[in-house]
């Protein structure tokens, strides 16, 4: 969607797609707004309770068959299983993608590890089509005149032309940039507390590659899962970095993300987006 600060102005409903890495502060923005007659919808809230729900909770299971106790009473309907995900808490999606490594540091093989991924990336490949469904079920059903897809740091790596063209379509997309001091605070969280993240299979092999040989190890199973995560983040920030940048050359909009921190209102928010049109041409 191209337009005009007076076009973006004038909208009675307005939908925006905001781009960007984990922690540039998008969640914190669709929070804030949400308070404000926007419609907040995850990706990855759609991803854990849609289309990821059944191998999530299949892994749960999978882990507490392994303790006795807990193995006899699934076995007879004794309890039920749920995944209690909710917008604010993800946890179940990040620990079903997991960390590649040894077993023995709850590390995957990369079988599985692969395996996890294609699933997580089918998965964010239809919940991001189904935005323009719920862009109707937001006003229709709920009667929220404004909606704000906050879509996962992944969907660069996506490679989906439909999904793109989608977004565009239906929505603002808005590209996040981090700051280079926002850029150093990332790689330092990742650093501290290294989460499961997707990769895209090519950039995977590639820089498990490097890594097997830097480390002078033979098996995946042997990689300690956190350290290969530190080691990695830095490089799938910065192949990440122009895959954002031709998607908002191409279909959107640039914020900043210290433009962000300073949003307070949606008010804010409308006057940042129509700061953005306007320096970046609207058509």
């Amino acid at each position: 969607m191209r337009l005009t600060a007076d076009e973006y102005r004038r909208l009675p409903n307005r939908s925006i797609t905001l781009l960007g890495m984990s922690g540039v502060g998008k969640t914190h923005l669709s929070n804030l707004l949400r308070r404000e007659d926007w419609f907040h919808y995850s990706g990855d809230y759609r991803i854990g309770t849609r289309y990821l729900s059944e191998p999530i909770l299949d892994n749960i299971k999978a882990q507490a068959m392994q303790v006795r106790f807990l193995r006899d009473l699934i076995r007879s309907d004794s309890i039920q299983i749920i995944n209690n995900i909710g917008v604010d808490n993800l946890q179940p999606v990040s620990s079903f993608l997991g960390k590649l490594g040894n077993p023995e540091r709850d590390g995957l093989s990369l079988t599985e590890f692969k395996r996890r991924q294609a699933l997580h990336h089918a998965a964010e490949i239809q919940a991001m089509l189904d935005v323009p469904a719920f862009i109707q079920k937001a006003r229709s059903l709920f009667g929220y005149p404004h909606f704000i897809n906050d879509a996962g740091g992944s969907v660069s790596e996506l490679d989906s032309p439909e999904v793109l063209e989608t977004l565009a379509r239906h929505t603002l997309i808005l590209y996040i940039r981090a700051t280079e001091e926002d850029e150093s605070h990332l790689i330092a969280r990742a650093e501290r507390d290294p989460k499961p993240l997707y990769y895209r299979e090519d950039f995977l092999n590639d820089r498990l590659q490097h890594y097997m040989v830097e480390h002078g190890l033979e098996y995946s199973a042997q990689i300690e899962p956190d350290d290969f995560v530190r080691w990695v983040f830095p490089y799938l920030f910065r192949s990440r970095l122009p895959r954002y940048e031709a998607i908002a050359k191409t279909y959107g909009y640039t914020l900043v993300s210290s433009e962000i921190a300073q949003v307070r209102t949606a008010a804010d928010f409308d006057d940042l987006v129509m700061l953005a049109l306007d320096r970046e041409g609207g058509h």
